[in-house]
């Protein structure tokens, strides 16, 4: 008996990245770095699917939400008139 994707254990890097809604190589990346937890079995790896709800299911916090608040702020003090122009620019 196989089990369905949505009761398997453990998924591939390609079944994370859809279930994220992120490239391969994005998901790849995370792991690579530590922020997503797999197990690397041979030259691939499997991810435990609570690691991924983990994932999904975080919350942002205060300081996330700052952090955030102040990257667009910078963004908008360096780039404001690009912005302003990009905003005002007819698509043809």
């Amino acid at each position: 008996m196989v089990k369905s994707s949505k009761n398997k254990e453990y998924l591939s890097i390609p079944e994370a990245a859809k279930i994220l809604g992120i490239s391969r190589i994005a998901v790849y990346r995370k792991v690579k770095s530590g922020i997503i937890k797999a197990d690397k079995i041979g030259r691939n790896y499997a991810i435990p699917r609570k690691y991924i709800k983990d994932t999904i299911g975080s919350e942002l916090g205060e300081e996330g939400k700052a952090e955030i608040d102040k990257a667009v702020h910078r963004t908008v003090k360096e780039y404001g008139e690009v912005l302003r122009r990009l905003g005002r620019e007819e698509w043809k």
